[in-house]
């Protein structure tokens, strides 16, 4: 009898915890584009633009209009979302060392020791994927991915294989994921339900980042609405990235996880199509503009978080880490800045961010050990405001663009000027200074010289 009762009661509790798992750690699946400006979504108001997949996501989330990338650049702001932490707390600010570093090479054994210096930042600090793995997670990585491997980004599974291995810098093998189909996320997240255990999804495709090689028939779509090849592809480019979105909402849907599956989304950067060229236009990527660092976030968890728009609330993507681990009843670091949203995203209540900081990177890497080397920006938003100050971080010959194109104090009100066209710096100087001296505060700079005016 006592065996019986025993057998029966580890039954039970191996039953419970299948059933905590369905119903108290919801699966997390983070979708995030590469390279999109803000305006770029129907669901935004673009008016060519077609994204009904995330459209369907946005009528069933709760959207943030007003919601920012701390660093307008692809390496430092996927670690953001890794870690939970600013460019300067995880110290990886560029894409790449400089080659300065290196006697103008980016190659051989001197460069790839700065490179293996990079990644190891990823060793020192906890990532998402190991934290929830710690709850009881499986994981896995597709897409874009800097810092070695999955494994040592902390993912169970996943697609890149990394440096130092052959091709290994941005992805590599997960590249292929979205462009190529989606067989290897589905193929984890039925893994994942038969062992009946949570999953959290890192879903980076490379899309729509250059190149812009879209479907023919999504081409043509918008080569007759618009007048530049260049911008028709970056177009047919976000329709693409948006049906590949439709295929993993749609799987999961199709699974019966829908009420247990929280879905995030975000973009890295933001990305404004010259038409002149292949290339991205000035005050995007790389820049502390809106056209760089505004981007959409939505959270959505049918029958916990209710769907709306949440107005001019602002929003960071440096909440998203403590958000999502939130959600699985993780520990949150004390030493994460973000903020957990989860209880306000649960009440539809304003959220207690009145602020958002963020700064700018060389997308070489002066130096590694040291982020004020490359400083290019640290900006504010608050309220209808949002400050820029620009700074004199080296910028050297082999970067790939030059995002200073304004080096004096930039002020403008948001609410009013949303495409920052009007510099009001020089008639509210009370408000820079109450603004510069918040930004102060928050990552004090002691190395770099603010740039005032032009040189």
């Amino acid at each position: 009898m006592k065996w019986t009762n025993l057998a029966f009661a580890l039954v039970f509790s191996v039953t419970a915890t299948v059933t905590a798992f369905s119903k108290e750690q919801p699966n997390i699946v983070l979708i995030l584009s590469d390279d999109q400006s803000w305006t770029d979504y129907s669901f935004m108001g673009h008016e060519h633009i077609a994204t009904p997949h995330l459209d369907k996501l946005a009528e069933r989330s709760a959207v943030f209009r007003r919601g920012y990338v701390p660093t307008a650049l692809c390496r430092p702001s996927l670690m953001t979302l890794a870690t939970g932490l600013y460019t300067h707390e995880h110290m990886i600010t560029g894409n790449d060392p400089s080659p300065l570093l290196t006697e103008g090479k980016k190659e051989g054994p001197k460069y790839n020791a700065l490179r293996e210096k990079l990644i190891s930042n990823v060793d020192r600090v906890p990532t998402i994927a190991r934290m929830l793995g710690s709850k009881g997670y499986l994981s896995h990585q597709s897409g874009k991915w800097w810092e070695g491997s999955f494994q040592r980004g902390g993912f169970t599974h996943g697609m890149t294989r990394g440096f130092p291995r052959q091709g290994g810098r941005h992805g590599d093998d997960g590249l292929k994921i979205g462009r190529e189909g989606m067989k290897p996320v589905f193929d984890f997240i039925d893994h994942s339900i038969a062992e009946e255990k949570p999953f959290y999804v890192w879903y980076a495709p490379f899309l729509p980042h250059t190149p812009h090689n879209p479907p023919e028939a999504l081409f043509e779509k918008y080569r007759g609405k618009v007048d530049s090849d260049h911008v028709a592809r970056y177009y047919a480019m976000c329709e693409w990235f948006d049906q590949t979105c439709g295929q993993l909402i749609d799987y999961v849907d199709q699974k019966g996880l829908t009420e247990n599956t929280l879905f995030v989304y975000v973009c890295d950067n933001g990305w404004i199509q010259s038409k002149e060229k292949r290339g991205y236009a000035p005050r995007s990527k790389q820049s502390a503009n809106e056209g760089g660092t505004r981007q959409p976030i939505m959270y959505s968890w049918p029958g916990v978080i209710p769907p709306g728009d949440r107005g001019n609330q602002l929003a960071s993507s440096i909440d998203i880490v403590p958000t999502m681990l939130a959600s699985a009843g993780a520990d949150i670091p004390e030493n994460l800045p973000g903020l957990n949203l989860l209880p306000i995203l649960k009440s539809g209540e304003a959220t207690p961010r009145k602020e958002v900081l963020g700064e700018g990177f060389a997308h070489d890497i002066a130096d590694v050990n040291n982020p004020q080397a490359s400083l290019l920006y640290r900006w504010i938003v608050k309220d209808e405001w949002k400050l820029l100050l620009t700074y004199d971080g080296e910028v050297n010959r082999y970067a790939s663009s030059h995002p200073r194109t304004e080096k004096r104090p930039q002020l403008y009100n948001l609410l009013e000027d949303p495409h920052e066209n009007k510099n009001l710096a020089s008639e509210n100087p009370e408000v820079v200074s109450n603004l510069a001296g918040e930004i102060s505060k928050w990552w004090p700079v002691t190395e770099r010289k603010v740039l005032e005016s032009w040189e």
